[in-house]
């Protein structure tokens, strides 16, 4: 007769907490704290330049306009590489993120 075997998952010591589950939940919490802030400033600078194309305004204007755009799509961008996705089209689809824009950030699509 073989000898009773106690469960593997009983012999091991309790779990102790290092703290990293805890550091891993503050960094993903950040990650999304941080693409929100860029997804809002897209949303604001874009809504900047529309509004001013509908008024036909001072094209110096919608120059400083199109730069605070494209810096902030690009911030936007590189917040979505550093969360692991590479396909921005979904981005330029959902902001209508204007071709001009785009250009100035050095994009193709």
């Amino acid at each position: 007769m073989s000898p009773l075997r106690m469960p593997q998952h009983l012999a091991d010591p309790p779990h102790t907490d290092s703290g990293e589950a805890h550091m891993r939940f503050e960094l993903l919490e950040e990650i999304d704290a941080a693409l929100k802030r860029c997804e809002a400033r897209v949303r604001e600078t874009l809504a900047r330049l529309r509004d001013h194309d509908q008024e036909g305004a001072d094209p110096q204007a919608r120059s400083a306009l199109l730069d605070a755009a494209a810096d902030a799509v690009w911030a936007l961008i590189v917040q979505h590489e550093a969360c692991d996705c590479a396909d921005h089209h979904v981005l330029v689809e959902r902001y209508r993120i204007p071709a001009e824009v785009m250009a100035r950030i050095g994009a193709r699509h």
